[in-house]
Protein backbone atom coordinates (compact mmCIF):
# COMPACT_ATOMS: atom_id res chain seq x y z
CA UNK A 1 0.00 0.00 0.00
CA UNK A 2 1.38 3.82 -1.08
CA UNK A 3 2.08 5.87 1.47
CA UNK A 4 -1.02 8.07 0.48
CA UNK A 5 -3.06 4.70 1.20
CA UNK A 6 -1.82 3.68 4.63
CA UNK A 7 -5.12 4.59 6.19
CA UNK A 8 -6.68 2.05 4.19
CA UNK A 9 -9.01 -0.59 6.08
CA UNK A 10 -11.77 -2.88 4.32
CA UNK A 11 -15.46 -2.44 4.87
CA UNK A 12 -17.56 -4.65 3.25
CA UNK A 13 -20.58 -3.57 1.07
CA UNK A 14 -23.65 -4.75 -0.77
CA UNK A 15 -23.88 -5.15 -4.36
CA UNK A 16 -26.29 -7.24 -6.49
CA UNK A 17 -24.20 -10.41 -6.10
CA UNK A 18 -24.34 -10.34 -2.24
CA UNK A 19 -21.52 -8.91 0.19
CA UNK A 20 -18.06 -7.82 -1.23
CA UNK A 21 -14.97 -6.32 0.48
CA UNK A 22 -13.13 -3.03 -0.81
CA UNK A 23 -11.03 -0.99 0.81
CA UNK A 24 -11.58 3.10 2.11
CA UNK A 25 -8.96 5.46 2.82
CA UNK A 26 -9.03 7.91 5.57
CA UNK A 27 -8.63 11.44 4.31
CA UNK A 28 -6.43 13.88 6.04
CA UNK A 29 -9.70 15.27 7.91
CA UNK A 30 -10.68 12.07 8.70
CA UNK A 31 -13.38 11.39 6.41
CA UNK A 32 -13.39 8.08 4.94
CA UNK A 33 -13.74 7.61 1.15
CA UNK A 34 -14.09 4.15 -1.01
CA UNK A 35 -10.79 3.00 -2.91
CA UNK A 36 -13.08 2.61 -6.22
CA UNK A 37 -15.71 4.80 -7.87
CA UNK A 38 -17.94 4.97 -10.39
CA UNK A 39 -16.96 8.20 -13.26
CA UNK A 40 -19.73 9.41 -15.25
CA UNK A 41 -17.39 11.74 -17.62
CA UNK A 42 -19.06 11.84 -21.21
CA UNK A 43 -22.12 9.79 -19.71
CA UNK A 44 -24.76 11.99 -21.89
CA UNK A 45 -27.77 13.07 -19.50
CA UNK A 46 -30.40 10.73 -21.53
CA UNK A 47 -28.52 7.47 -20.50
CA UNK A 48 -26.40 8.42 -17.21
CA UNK A 49 -29.65 7.84 -14.70
CA UNK A 50 -29.57 4.37 -15.37
CA UNK A 51 -26.01 3.61 -15.67
CA UNK A 52 -25.55 5.41 -12.09
CA UNK A 53 -28.69 3.35 -10.70
CA UNK A 54 -26.76 0.38 -12.27
CA UNK A 55 -23.78 1.06 -10.77
CA UNK A 56 -24.83 1.62 -6.95
CA UNK A 57 -27.03 -1.29 -8.01
CA UNK A 58 -23.44 -3.32 -8.54
CA UNK A 59 -22.12 -2.09 -5.18
CA UNK A 60 -20.43 1.05 -5.96
CA UNK A 61 -20.37 4.00 -3.16
CA UNK A 62 -18.65 6.45 -4.64
CA UNK A 63 -19.59 8.64 -7.56
CA UNK A 64 -17.86 11.16 -9.18
CA UNK A 65 -19.92 13.96 -11.23
CA UNK A 66 -19.01 17.60 -12.41
CA UNK A 67 -20.69 20.28 -13.31
CA UNK A 68 -19.19 20.28 -16.63
CA UNK A 69 -20.23 17.12 -17.35
CA UNK A 70 -23.90 18.42 -17.74
CA UNK A 71 -25.35 15.12 -15.81
CA UNK A 72 -25.57 16.27 -12.46
CA UNK A 73 -29.73 16.18 -12.28
CA UNK A 74 -29.53 12.24 -13.98
CA UNK A 75 -27.05 11.40 -11.13
CA UNK A 76 -29.61 13.21 -8.75
CA UNK A 77 -32.12 11.22 -9.83
CA UNK A 78 -30.03 7.89 -9.52
CA UNK A 79 -29.51 8.77 -6.33
CA UNK A 80 -33.11 9.37 -5.02
CA UNK A 81 -34.27 6.63 -6.47
CA UNK A 82 -32.02 4.31 -4.66
CA UNK A 83 -32.64 2.42 -1.78
CA UNK A 84 -29.09 2.89 -0.32
CA UNK A 85 -28.88 5.27 2.72
CA UNK A 86 -27.48 8.94 2.19
CA UNK A 87 -25.07 8.75 4.21
CA UNK A 88 -23.75 5.00 2.67
CA UNK A 89 -22.92 7.13 -0.78
CA UNK A 90 -20.25 9.44 -1.26
CA UNK A 91 -21.08 12.04 -3.78
CA UNK A 92 -18.48 14.16 -6.02
CA UNK A 93 -19.09 17.11 -7.79
CA UNK A 94 -16.44 19.75 -9.20
CA UNK A 95 -16.51 23.52 -10.18
CA UNK A 96 -15.18 24.61 -13.27
CA UNK A 97 -12.78 26.58 -14.95
CA UNK A 98 -16.50 29.49 -15.69
CA UNK A 99 -17.19 28.79 -12.31
CA UNK A 100 -14.18 29.97 -10.81
CA UNK A 101 -13.75 33.08 -8.30
CA UNK A 102 -15.24 33.45 -4.75
CA UNK A 103 -18.75 34.16 -5.75
CA UNK A 104 -18.96 32.03 -8.58
CA UNK A 105 -17.65 29.41 -6.94
CA UNK A 106 -20.45 30.09 -4.17
CA UNK A 107 -23.06 29.87 -6.48
CA UNK A 108 -21.89 27.01 -8.36
CA UNK A 109 -21.63 25.09 -5.44
CA UNK A 110 -25.75 25.68 -4.98
CA UNK A 111 -26.71 24.84 -8.09
CA UNK A 112 -24.76 21.46 -8.20
CA UNK A 113 -26.43 20.89 -4.70
CA UNK A 114 -29.71 21.41 -6.26
CA UNK A 115 -29.15 19.70 -9.29
CA UNK A 116 -28.06 16.45 -7.28
CA UNK A 117 -31.34 17.00 -5.36
CA UNK A 118 -28.50 16.70 -1.72
CA UNK A 119 -28.11 18.86 1.41
CA UNK A 120 -24.32 18.65 1.24
CA UNK A 121 -21.61 17.12 -0.53
CA UNK A 122 -18.93 14.97 0.43
CA UNK A 123 -15.76 16.13 -1.96
CA UNK A 124 -16.28 19.24 -3.53
CA UNK A 125 -13.00 20.03 -6.32
CA UNK A 126 -11.78 22.57 -8.74
CA UNK A 127 -11.53 20.75 -11.41
CA UNK A 128 -9.04 22.77 -13.63
CA UNK A 129 -5.75 24.84 -12.31
CA UNK A 130 -7.11 28.00 -14.26
CA UNK A 131 -8.83 31.41 -13.37
CA UNK A 132 -9.49 32.87 -10.04
CA UNK A 133 -9.02 29.50 -8.65
CA UNK A 134 -7.69 30.92 -5.28
CA UNK A 135 -10.98 32.66 -4.97
CA UNK A 136 -12.91 29.35 -5.09
CA UNK A 137 -10.67 27.81 -2.54
CA UNK A 138 -11.69 30.38 -0.20
CA UNK A 139 -15.50 29.46 -1.09
CA UNK A 140 -14.16 26.29 -0.54
CA UNK A 141 -12.78 26.90 2.86
CA UNK A 142 -16.12 28.13 4.03
CA UNK A 143 -18.42 25.75 2.58
CA UNK A 144 -16.06 22.57 4.21
CA UNK A 145 -16.25 24.80 7.41
CA UNK A 146 -19.94 25.69 7.13
CA UNK A 147 -20.65 21.56 7.12
CA UNK A 148 -21.83 22.27 4.16
CA UNK A 149 -19.08 19.61 2.41
CA UNK A 150 -17.12 16.35 3.86
CA UNK A 151 -13.80 16.96 1.94
CA UNK A 152 -12.66 19.64 -0.54
CA UNK A 153 -10.16 19.21 -3.51
CA UNK A 154 -8.51 19.99 -6.93
CA UNK A 155 -8.25 17.94 -9.69
CA UNK A 156 -5.63 17.72 -12.58
CA UNK A 157 -3.41 20.31 -9.97
CA UNK A 158 0.81 19.78 -11.60
CA UNK A 159 3.05 19.78 -8.65
CA UNK A 160 3.88 23.35 -9.11
CA UNK A 161 0.01 24.63 -8.57
CA UNK A 162 -0.42 22.08 -5.75
CA UNK A 163 3.04 23.39 -3.50
CA UNK A 164 1.30 26.72 -4.20
CA UNK A 165 -1.69 26.12 -2.93
CA UNK A 166 -0.56 24.06 0.11
CA UNK A 167 1.62 26.80 1.05
CA UNK A 168 -1.36 29.57 1.01
CA UNK A 169 -4.07 27.75 1.92
CA UNK A 170 -5.63 28.04 5.11
CA UNK A 171 -7.54 24.25 4.69
CA UNK A 172 -5.23 22.04 2.45
CA UNK A 173 -6.71 20.56 -0.06
CA UNK A 174 -7.62 16.53 1.09
CA UNK A 175 -7.80 15.26 -3.18
CA UNK A 176 -6.12 16.00 -6.29
CA UNK A 177 -7.94 13.79 -9.29
CA UNK A 178 -5.40 13.33 -11.62
CA UNK A 179 -4.99 10.99 -15.12
CA UNK A 180 -3.15 8.49 -13.83
CA UNK A 181 -2.59 5.02 -15.84
CA UNK A 182 0.44 2.80 -16.52
CA UNK A 183 1.62 4.99 -19.26
CA UNK A 184 1.37 8.06 -17.15
CA UNK A 185 2.58 7.00 -13.56
CA UNK A 186 3.80 10.62 -12.15
CA UNK A 187 5.10 8.70 -9.24
CA UNK A 188 7.22 11.75 -8.29
CA UNK A 189 3.93 13.57 -7.69
CA UNK A 190 2.48 10.85 -5.77
CA UNK A 191 4.89 10.85 -3.50
CA UNK A 192 4.42 14.66 -3.19
CA UNK A 193 0.84 14.27 -2.42
CA UNK A 194 1.99 11.88 -0.30
CA UNK A 195 4.12 14.28 1.87
CA UNK A 196 1.38 17.25 1.77
CA UNK A 197 -0.88 14.41 3.30
CA UNK A 198 -3.35 15.07 -0.42
CA UNK A 199 -4.75 11.81 -1.60
CA UNK A 200 -4.26 10.64 -5.06
CA UNK A 201 -7.32 9.88 -7.26
CA UNK A 202 -7.04 8.47 -10.54
CA UNK A 203 -9.39 9.60 -13.43
CA UNK A 204 -9.10 8.13 -16.71
CA UNK A 205 -7.44 4.97 -15.66
CA UNK A 206 -7.62 3.25 -18.36
CA UNK A 207 -6.61 6.50 -20.34
CA UNK A 208 -9.88 5.29 -22.63
CA UNK A 209 -8.20 2.68 -24.11
CA UNK A 210 -5.46 5.61 -25.88
CA UNK A 211 -1.99 3.47 -27.13
CA UNK A 212 -3.15 0.22 -26.98
CA UNK A 213 -3.64 0.02 -23.30
CA UNK A 214 -5.69 -2.54 -23.25
CA UNK A 215 -3.38 -5.13 -25.70
CA UNK A 216 -0.25 -4.00 -23.76
CA UNK A 217 1.62 -7.76 -23.36
CA UNK A 218 2.59 -7.17 -19.97
CA UNK A 219 -0.93 -6.85 -18.94
CA UNK A 220 -2.43 -9.71 -20.85
CA UNK A 221 0.44 -11.80 -19.22
CA UNK A 222 -0.04 -10.42 -15.48
CA UNK A 223 -4.18 -10.87 -16.41
CA UNK A 224 -3.63 -14.18 -17.75
CA UNK A 225 -1.59 -15.33 -14.33
CA UNK A 226 -4.50 -14.22 -11.88
CA UNK A 227 -7.20 -15.09 -13.98
CA UNK A 228 -8.31 -11.38 -14.48
CA UNK A 229 -8.59 -8.77 -17.17
CA UNK A 230 -6.30 -5.76 -17.69
CA UNK A 231 -8.71 -3.59 -16.72
CA UNK A 232 -8.98 -5.29 -13.30
CA UNK A 233 -5.02 -5.52 -13.27
CA UNK A 234 -4.82 -1.87 -13.75
CA UNK A 235 -7.41 -1.04 -11.87
CA UNK A 236 -5.31 -2.95 -8.67
CA UNK A 237 -2.23 -2.31 -9.45
CA UNK A 238 -3.43 1.39 -8.36
CA UNK A 239 -5.37 0.63 -5.54
CA UNK A 240 -2.24 -1.25 -4.21
CA UNK A 241 -0.22 1.96 -4.17
CA UNK A 242 -3.02 4.02 -2.49
CA UNK A 243 -4.44 5.84 -5.52
CA UNK A 244 -8.50 5.58 -5.60
CA UNK A 245 -9.76 4.91 -9.01
CA UNK A 246 -12.89 5.96 -10.60
CA UNK A 247 -13.27 3.71 -13.76
CA UNK A 248 -16.66 4.62 -16.03
CA UNK A 249 -18.70 2.37 -17.96
CA UNK A 250 -22.48 2.43 -19.03
CA UNK A 251 -22.01 -1.88 -19.44
CA UNK A 252 -23.31 -3.16 -16.58
CA UNK A 253 -20.86 -6.73 -17.46
CA UNK A 254 -17.82 -4.21 -17.41
CA UNK A 255 -19.34 -2.35 -13.99
CA UNK A 256 -19.18 -5.07 -12.53
CA UNK A 257 -15.59 -6.47 -13.80
CA UNK A 258 -14.41 -3.51 -12.85
CA UNK A 259 -15.57 -4.16 -9.13
CA UNK A 260 -14.22 -7.56 -9.07
CA UNK A 261 -10.64 -6.57 -7.90
CA UNK A 262 -10.63 -6.96 -4.08
CA UNK A 263 -9.76 -10.88 -3.95
CA UNK A 264 -6.11 -10.81 -5.34
CA UNK A 265 -3.03 -9.03 -5.08
CA UNK A 266 -0.45 -8.09 -7.60
CA UNK A 267 3.32 -9.41 -6.28
CA UNK A 268 6.55 -7.71 -5.78
CA UNK A 269 7.47 -9.40 -10.08
CA UNK A 270 4.21 -7.74 -10.96
CA UNK A 271 4.44 -4.12 -9.96
CA UNK A 272 7.98 -4.12 -11.49
CA UNK A 273 6.63 -5.24 -14.71
CA UNK A 274 4.30 -2.40 -14.95
CA UNK A 275 6.39 0.28 -13.86
CA UNK A 276 8.43 -0.53 -17.02
CA UNK A 277 5.32 0.47 -18.97
CA UNK A 278 5.58 3.84 -18.10
CA UNK A 279 5.90 6.71 -20.85
CA UNK A 280 5.83 9.79 -18.32
CA UNK A 281 3.46 11.10 -20.93
CA UNK A 282 0.00 12.01 -21.11
CA UNK A 283 -2.63 10.49 -23.43
CA UNK A 284 -5.58 12.61 -21.78
CA UNK A 285 -4.88 16.00 -20.65
CA UNK A 286 -1.74 18.37 -20.68
CA UNK A 287 -2.15 21.73 -19.39
CA UNK A 288 1.25 22.77 -20.22
CA UNK A 289 0.23 22.69 -23.71
CA UNK A 290 -1.49 25.80 -25.47
CA UNK A 291 -3.52 23.67 -27.75
CA UNK A 292 -5.34 21.68 -24.04
CA UNK A 293 -5.29 25.35 -22.46
CA UNK A 294 -7.40 26.08 -25.44
CA UNK A 295 -9.12 23.23 -25.54
CA UNK A 296 -10.65 23.09 -21.74
CA UNK A 297 -11.50 26.58 -21.55
CA UNK A 298 -13.83 25.92 -24.80
CA UNK A 299 -14.83 22.56 -23.66
CA UNK A 300 -18.29 23.55 -22.47
CA UNK A 301 -19.52 25.00 -26.07
CA UNK A 302 -16.76 22.03 -27.85
CA UNK A 303 -16.57 19.16 -25.79
CA UNK A 304 -13.85 17.85 -27.46
CA UNK A 305 -11.80 14.54 -25.30
CA UNK A 306 -8.29 15.20 -25.76
CA UNK A 307 -5.99 17.23 -28.52
CA UNK A 308 -3.34 15.27 -27.48
CA UNK A 309 -2.20 12.70 -30.53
Amino acid sequence: MGEAGRFAHSVQFRGKGGYFVMETVQLSNGVRMPMEGFGVFQIPEETCEQAVKEAISAGYRLIDTASSYQNEKAVGRAIQSSAVPREELFITTKAYIQQMGYEKTKEAFQESLSNLGLTYLDLYLIHMPFGDYYGSWRALEELYQEGKIRAIGVCNFLPDRLLDLCYNAKILPQVNQIERHPHYQRMEEISLMGEMNVQPEAWAPFAEGFKGMFTEPVLLEIAKKHGKTPAQVILRWNVQQGVIVIPKSVHKERMEENLDIWDFHLDKEDMEKITALDQDCPSMLDTRKVSEVKRVYDYLNNPVLTSLS
